[in-house]
């Protein structure tokens, strides 16, 4: 994230600032990145001068979009008006010595999660076979992959077809497509397959995943981890860990809370977490 404020200090009135957002997202490279912003509806006419300033002051940013919806539909995808700029907006964004191929008009991608994709990765072992939820463009299989060479395999499950296409393309261009099985289709029906025989899931899709513990429990093995997503009221994590206990009563498996982390801020009052558990 990249501060904003600092930038429409001369543009902006003092109280025109007050409104101002903080920062905004930049996905990309030294040679071309897309930056993403919110605009606040009493700055709806600055949009423009916005954009213009952000561009003069970071010379890779080729396009500027505004958020316009939350996300939402089956893809999860968010509504997003160019203010300025090209409209080829599909970019190569570089982390931790891999690249990633993403349009953020057509799929999710975050440069905010960078640091958690990488704990995960970090934290996966040699010979693991890996099952990734709601995959995305298979940034957290490419984390997975670059930093454990040895880990067996990754199953990445992405029920958007333009995502799975990108999958495939993030896993050549960092050449560990062997290490990557990117399957199109929806989670539940998908994980079938694969009861029983991963050592650790993935579900980075907080606003859903609590519905697919069940299944996640089920891909393990007779012991694994399981890195769960959701979202809470501040510092609150309860919901969250009477979410897992429900689930593992009702299925008769002993766990236990590994960690559990704030991984980035959903709204002013939300954020989306990560609670690591173990089935014993």
């Amino acid at each position: 994230m990249t501060k904003l404020k600092e930038l429409l200090k001369n543009e902006l009135t003092e109280e025109e600032l007050k409104i101002a957002p903080n920062s905004f997202e930049m996905i990309g490279n030294k040679e071309k990145s897309v930056a993403i912003v919110e605009i606040p509806e009493d700055l709806e006419d600055k949009k423009e001068l916005i954009a213009k300033s952000i561009m003069h002051n970071h010379k890779n940013v080729k396009t500027v979009l505004k958020k316009v919806s939350e996300r939402k539909g089956e893809f999860r995808n968010r509504e997003y008006e160019i203010i300025f700029g090209d409209e080829d907006t599909e970019v190569l964004h570089k982390e931790y010595g891999y690249v990633l191929r993403a349009d953020p008009q057509i799929v999710y991608f975050s440069e905010k999660e960078g640091v958690e994709r990488q704990r995960i990765a970090k934290d996966v072992k040699e010979n693991e076979t890996v099952m990734l939820m709601f995959a995305g463009i298979g940034s957290f299989a490419v984390a997975i992959a670059k930093s454990q060479p040895l880990v067996d395999k990754i199953i990445s499950i992405e029920i958007n077809p333009q995502a799975v296409e990108y999958i495939r393309k993030n896993a050549a261009i960092n050449r560990v497509a062997h290490k990557i099985i990117a399957i199109e289709g929806d989670v539940r029906q998908e994980s079938i397959k694969f009861y029983g025989k991963c050592d650790r899931v993935v579900m980075p899709l907080p606003l859903e995943a609590a519905k697919y513990l069940e299944d996640a429990i089920k891909c393990l093995k007779e012991r694994g981890k399981i890195h769960f997503y959701t979202l809470i009221d501040r510092n609150n994590f309860s919901s969250a860990e009477e979410a897992i206990k429900t689930i593992c009563e009702k299925m008769d498996k002993k766990y236990k809370i590994l960690n559990e982390h704030k991984v980035t801020e959903y709204s002013p009052k939300k954020w989306k977490v990560c609670i690591d558990f173990e089935i014993l």
